[in-house]
C-alpha cells in the first residue's frame, strides 16, 4: 500500500484508547470534496459517542488524523469493549486499503462502506464493494445497485452550522459583491454540475433583473480549464463580468456564511449522486431551484421551498430562477419553510443514529455478505 506515506499528520497519537478505538474513519484525500464533507459531518456527530479515529488526511470537525501505517498498528488489537474494529471507508482506495488490512494482514476489523452513486459503478469498484462486510446507501436507489446491502441511511446535514442569517441583505453586502440578493451555484465548475446551464440562464436574466448578482462558488480542475474559459468569454461578450462573479473555492469553514448570504441557490446538475449543497442551502433559509437528480425532489417541496426542473432543460431552469426572484419577499418566506423542513426532517442526527445501528449490528454478529455477490 505506497499511498501510506501520503497521509501522515503531524500528530501520531492514540490518547484516550488504551486500545484499538472502536471506529477508524478514512479520509484519503488532501482536497475537501464533496465525499470529504458528508464525512466531515457525520464524523462531528460520532466522535462524541464512540472511540474514534481518522485515518489519511484532516477533516476540520474530526479528530486529528492518524497515518494508514500507524492504523494498522493500532488495529492489531481489539478494542476493550468490542470483537472488532470497523474501517468506515467512502472511496475506491479506501475500500483497498482497509482489504489489506482485514484480508492480507488478518487483522481484525471489518468494514463498512458508504455508496451514494445512483448509476451502476465501473468493474473495479464493485469487486471491491462486494468484499465489504456492509454497505449503507444514501438512497433507495443508490442501495439498489450494490451488494451487501445492510441499510439505507440519508445524509443529513448539520443545521448548527449551516444556519439562516439575521439579516440576509447585510450577509450579501458582507461579501463585497453588487447588488441587494445573491443568487448562486456552489460546486466543482464543469460540465456535469451544470455550470454552462446557470451561467446562460444568468446571462438571460440579470439584464432584467437589476437587483440580483450571480456568484459560482467552485474551482476548475485543470481538465475543465477550457470550459471555465469558455464562459467566463460568454460573460464578458455580455458585458456582465461584474455580475457573474467566479470566486472559486472557498475553505470549508467559510462555506456556511456564503450559503447564508444567498437569497437563492441553483443546483442545474446533470447528475448528483447526492447533492449536499441544497440540503446546506434549505437549513440556511435559502430556496432552491434544481434539476431532478441526486434527491432533490425528495427533499423540495415544489412550489414552497423551491422547484425542481427537468435535467439539462435550460429553458425549465431559467423560468423557474424567473419565477422565484421575481417576488424577493416570497423568497424569504421559501427559506424560512426550507429551514423548517431542514430541521424536521434533514437533521445530522438521523444519519448518525443510522450508522450507529449498522455498527452494533455488526459487533452483534449480523452478516449483511451476499453469497454471490460480484
Amino acid at each position: 500500500m505506497n499511498h501510506s506515506n501520503e497521509h501522515i499528520s503531524g500528530v501520531e497519537s492514540l490518547a484516550g484508547f488504551d486500545r484499538a478505538p472502536e471506529v477508524f474513519v478514512t479520509n484519503f484525500h488532501r482536497r475537501f470534496t464533496g465525499v470529504s464533507a458528508t464525512a466531515n459531518a457525520v464524523v462531528s456527530g460520532q466522535k462524541s459517542r464512540l472511540k474514534l479515529c481518522l485515518v489519511g488526511d484532516p477533516l476540520p470537525d474530526a479528530p486529528e488524523p492518524l497515518s494508514y501505517q500507524r492504523a494498522l498498528r493500532s488495529s492489531y488489537q481489539r478494542p476493550s469493549n468490542r470483537p472488532f474494529s470497523i474501517w468506515h471507508v467512502r472511496r475506491n482506495i479506501e475500500m483497498s486499503a482497509a482489504i489489506f488490512a482485514r484480508d492480507i494482514l488478518r487483522l481484525p476489523v471489518r468494514i463498512v462502506f458508504t455508496s451514494a452513486a445512483i448509476r451502476r459503478h465501473s468493474a473495479f469498484p464493485r469487486a471491491l464493494i462486494s468484499r465489504m462486510d456492509a454497505v449503507v446507501a444514501t438512497t433507495e436507489t443508490a442501495g439498489s445497485l450494490v451488494p451487501n446491502l445492510a441499510s439505507v441511511v440519508p445524509h443529513g446535514v448539520d443545521t448548527q452550522k449551516f444556519t439562516p442569517a439575521d439579516d440576509r441583505f447585510l450577509a450579501w453586502q458582507a461579501t463585497g459583491l453588487p447588488g441587494k440578493h445573491g443568487i448562486g451555484i456552489v460546486g466543482r465548475v464543469r460540465a456535469e454540475k451544470g455550470t454552462d446551464l446557470f451561467v446562460e440562464s444568468m446571462c438571460e436574466l440579470l439584464p432584467t433583473n437589476p437587483d440580483f448578482t450571480a456568484v459560482v462558488i467552485g474551482r476548475a480542475k485543470p481538465e475543465d480549464s477550457a470550459f471555465e474559459k469558455a464562459l467566463k468569454a460568454k460573460i464578458d461578450a455580455r458585458g456582465l463580468a461584474n455580475r457573474i462573479v467566479f470566486v472559486g473555492e472557498v475553505p470549508s469553514h467559510e462555506l456556511p456564511s456564503w450559503m447564508r448570504s444567498l437569497s437563492l441557490l441553483v443546483a442545474p446538475a446533470r447528475y448528483e449522486g447526492y447533492g449536499m449543497t441544497v440540503l446546506e442551502a434549505l437549513s440556511s433559509g435559502v430556496p432552491v431551484v434544481a434539476a431532478d437528480t441526486g434527491v432533490y425532489s425528495s427533499v423540495i417541496e415544489e412550489g414552497v421551498t423551491g422547484q425542481v426542473v427537468p435535467i439539462g432543460n435550460r429553458a425549465a431552469l431559467q423560468h423557474a430562477i424567473q419565477e422565484m426572484i421575481q417576488y424577493p419577499n416570497k423568497l424569504h418566506k421559501a427559506g424560512q419553510l426550507g429551514r423548517s423542513f431542514a430541521e424536521q426532517s434533514l437533521s445530522l442526527n438521523n444519519e448518525v443514529d443510522g450508522y450507529q445501528q449498522v455498527y452494533e449490528r455488526l459487533w452483534d454478529g449480523e452478516s449483511f455478505r451476499d453469497r454471490h455477490a460480484a
